[in-house]
């Protein structure tokens, strides 16, 4: 063992071995079938000059970013799938309150629009395959929930898309991030 060595192509075997052995994470966001989010909707922190105040979420439906809002000119943005073609919230909203591993049950107009969802009437409790992921911010207007949610997804390759009913999805990840960083109360503006 003394006068061992290891060749540029045993390194980069052994590399790619560990890679498929799922040992090495570096760039997975996501435990669905080992699925790498598209690099420009990774987490990561950028310049964003605003007007609104440190601590508020922006979400841009059009680009496909959440921004939270920080100091001097900085925001963490977020890659995120939105709701399809007319069914997104607009405006300014609050986090009326917060969950983990919440429970879901589709609403009467998703099961409307949706008929397949009748099958989740009674609801789905929280869990690795609930719909709402690792966490949730509920969004409320003028004190009412709206019925809209900032949540995570069992679904990840649907970041970058309109796909939801209206909801705003992340990575479990990036929404257990987001979670930790954000209080009750919390103002939300959907562009």
């Amino acid at each position: 063992m003394d006068n061992w060595k290891v060749s540029r192509r045993g390194f980069v075997l052994g590399g790619l071995a560990l890679a498929a052995s799922g040992c090495a994470s570096a760039a997975r966001y996501t435990s669905a079938d080992n699925f790498r989010l598209e690099p420009r909707y990774r987490r990561q922190r950028v310049r964003y000059p605003t007007s609104e105040t440190t601590g508020t979420i922006v979400v841009d439906t059009s680009q496909r970013f959440l921004f939270a809002v920080e100091d001097k000119g900085w925001a963490t943005r977020y890659g995120v799938g939105v709701g399809e073609e007319g069914l997104s919230l607009k405006g300014r909203v609050t986090v009326g309150h917060k969950a983990e591993w919440p429970s879901w049950t589709p609403t009467d107009s998703m099961m409307k629009r949706k008929p397949h969802l009748l099958q989740y009437a009674g609801g789905v409790p929280g869990g690795a395959n609930n719909p709402l992921g690792a966490r949730a911010l509920y969004l409320y207007r003028d004190g009412r929930d709206t019925h809209f949610r900032v949540h995570g997804t069992n679904e990840p390759w649907t970041i970058g898309r309109a796909v939801s009913n209206g909801c705003v999805r992340l990575t479990n990840e990036d929404v257990v991030d987001l979670y930790d960083r954000t209080p009750p109360g919390t103002t939300v503006v959907i562009l």
